[in-house]
């Protein structure tokens, strides 16, 4: 099995192997000193060759390990035994280096320390060999590639681009290299060129699993959501397994408001690799948004056992604390986890929504609008304008404030779907068709408990702030919003299958899995106002809290949120208006339809004035005795998830009654509701 002089090396070098191991053997065999025995005979490395060539790595490895023993100083030894390493899977570092010293201009060499040296994380290590190979041989393509991916983990962005486009141009065939140029587009803001750079990976390797995960990644940062989803699918169908793929697809599903569908990817992709810090954190973030923290916080200090410097699992582990109202440790993770990655947008933009922020804070606003004004993902951009235009209405600049309001949701209409106003139109018209006064006649399979509490409204129209009060009782748990009613109206509408039996004690269970010893729960989630007919009809005994305010305080401050895309009224003060006008029509429907005892309308303005006088209205509708820990609602330590966390943990003050005359001049289409 002698190797020929003009075929291919069998080291796997893609070089002849006169130009490589035999040029090699040939120099370290030529006579440098009169002592016969410096070099192993070219029949022995000849036989290392053949083993090679025949996949015998083990053999390699031991009779290599022989060799080098006899003849320390052979390069070709220590370059064989570091490849039969490699081919197996084992530590070859030592032995690469061993071959590197003894072969300097051996570019193959310096290129499998610098990709050994790179899977141990050693980058600048991995750098300095890979340039030393190029030194060698500039025409090695995979070496410009790994090299750019090096930079690229550096920090070196622009040094990295240059390197992924050297190896194009010695390789323009390679997808590899193609996927990974997109990655250094996409960190440089480039995304119509990252898409494309994926796009032609995929053309040359339809199969490439990982192209269609980074394609996916970019679509995600651009707003196209469904074509992001799709792409991920198609990268499981290729590998099951690939847990990156499950977390991309996760990610869009939580961002398209598919919560239980995103729980499920998420704990695909922590099945498939339990080390996986990133799926851990993001499982934690979707049991968060459904209420269940103590689970959340599991997930994150699992992802923190796994790499305590993981950057979003110290931001996450903040919100955890914001929601139980320690502010102060919350800012102090999240600016931990800038000092890890200062380029952490989402940890940067956290910060103003933990307090109120004040001229002192010009260092965080010159961050800020560093960030603002380089390229970024749009859910960066939207999350970092949120929260400058916080800072700027907390500073008084409102003109300033609203500049970047208007910026953050001119942002999120490009990369959410467009708002139908029709749609909700139609969807007050069949809830009043539907659920008229003889609806609301006694039913026979209804189930008569007086646990359940609602409190419903508008968004950012003080449901969090009742809540805050009744929870603070000790006879009442407060459950956050729970999204059940509007699944299970959807559920009870198209299918002759689902009673209102089942559904009361559906929700029963529910309230139980919360909390199984209060005499009341709350649910406050806003939009149940839609669904009052059903609830009414399978829980006819359940209270319903009603919360009102100044229409466009309510409006303005929706605005200045950043809500998900179960909202997307919510970007656009015509289509707020709009969807103003559609809620109180069928509030007032609801109103001429059920009891009057079990639905009771809260002014927020009223209530903050009197905050004692409107408690215990609310206390003696549901039916409980005066307890004065409701007035201390700013000291429980209950977990609060909706962006009013910080302020249900404030003393009430009427600050935010008519604060839309601060912004009087941009209120627009407002001004008719």
């Amino acid at each position: 099995m002698k190797t020929g002089r003009n075929d291919a090396c069998p080291c796997g070098s893609g070089k002849k192997y006169k130009r490589c191991c035999g040029q090699v053997l040939a120099a370290e065999a030529a006579p440098a000193s009169p002592q016969p025995t410096a070099a192993p005979a070219r029949s022995e490395v000849n036989q290392l060759l053949a083993w090679m060539r025949a996949g015998r790595y083990d053999e390699v490895e031991a009779s290599a390990r022989t060799l080098s023993t006899r003849f320390p100083d052979a390069g070709i030894v220590w370059k064989l035994l570091a490849l039969s390493l490699m081919e197996q899977g084992k530590a070859a570092v030592e032995a690469l280096e061993k071959a590197a010293a003894l072969l300097p201009r051996d570019a193959e060499v310096h290129f499998h320390l610098g990709s050994a040296l790179h899977t141990q994380g050693k980058l600048p290590d991995a750098v300095q060999s890979y340039r030393r190979a190029l030194a060698i041989d500039p025409g090695i393509s995979q070496a410009h590639g790994n090299l750019g991916l090096a930079l690229q983990n550096l920090g070196q962005l622009e040094e990295a681009l240059a390197s992924y486009r050297r190896s194009l141009e010695l390789a323009p065939g390679l997808a590899a290299s193609h996927t990974n140029l997109g990655n250094a587009l996409r960190d440089l803001g480039q995304f119509d060129e990252a898409i494309k750079s994926h796009r032609r990976a995929l053309e040359l390797q339809p199969g490439l699993a990982e192209a269609r995960i980074n394609l996916g990644n970019v679509l995600q940062d651009v707003g196209q959501l469904n074509a992001a989803t799709a792409g991920y699918r198609h990268a499981i169908e290729l590998k099951p397994r690939h847990a990156a793929a499950h977390n991309g697809l996760g990610s869009a599903l939580r961002r398209l408001g598919r919560i239980d569908e995103a729980e499920a990817s998420f704990r695909q992709a922590v099945r498939h690799n339990p080390r996986y810090a990133e799926g851990h954190t993001n499982l934690g973030i979707v049991l968060r948004l459904q209420g269940r923290s103590e689970e959340a916080g599991h997930c994150v200090r699992t992802a923190l056992e796994i790499d305590p410097s993981f950057a979003p699992a110290i931001q996450f582990s903040g919100e955890l604390l914001a929601d139980q109202g320690n502010f102060a440790q919350a800012e102090q993770r999240f600016k931990r986890a800038i000092e890890i990655a200062p380029s952490s947008v989402e940890a940067w933009a956290a910060i103003p929504g933990l307090r109120k922020m004040t001229s002192a804070d010009a260092d965080w606003l010159a961050g800020a609008e560093r960030m603002a004004a380089r390229p970024l993902p749009q859910r960066q951009e939207i999350s970092l304008r949120y929260a400058m235009g916080k800072y700027f209405d907390d500073v008084r600049e409102y003109t300033q404030a609203f500049a970047n309001y208007r910026r953050a949701n001119e942002v999120t209409r490009l990369c959410t779907p467009k708002h139908d106003p029709g749609q909700m139109t139609q969807t007050v018209n069949r809830a009043i068709g539907r659920y008229g006064c003889a609806w609301m006649s006694p039913r026979g399979d209804a189930i008569a408990a007086s646990r359940p509490v609602f409190i419903v409204g508008m968004p950012r129209s003080g449901t969090s702030l009742a809540e805050q009060i009744l929870a603070s009782h000790p006879a009442v748990f407060g459950a956050g919003e729970l999204p059940f009613w509007s699944q299970a109206a959807a559920a009870y509408e198209s299918s002759r299958d689902r009673t209102l039996g089942n559904l009361g004690r559906d929700y029963l269970q529910l309230l139980q899995s919360r909390s199984a010893a209060a005499a009341h729960v709350i649910d406050k989630m806003p939009s149940n106002f839609l669904h009052l007919g059903l609830i009414h009809a399978a829980l006819p005994n359940a209270r319903i809290i009603h919360m009102q305010r100044d229409p466009i305080d309510t409006c303005l401050s929706i605005y200045f949120q950043d809500f998900d895309v179960a909202h997307s009224y919510a970007t656009d003060l015509e289509d707020l208006a709009a969807y103003y006008r559609e809620y109180r029509r069928l509030m007032s429907h609801w109103r001429g339809v059920l009891p009057k005892h079990i639905l009771l309308d809260v002014p927020y303005e009223a209530l903050v004035q009197d905050p004692i006088a409107w408690s215990r209205k609310m206390l003696t509708f549901v039916g409980l005795p005066w307890d004065e820990a409701v007035l201390d609602f700013d000291r429980n330590r209950r977990a609060v998830q909706t962006r009013s966390r910080w302020q249900v943990r404030q003393k009430i003050t009427s600050a935010s009654v008519q604060r839309w005359r601060n912004y009087q001049e941009f209120i627009g289409p407002l001004a008719e509701i």
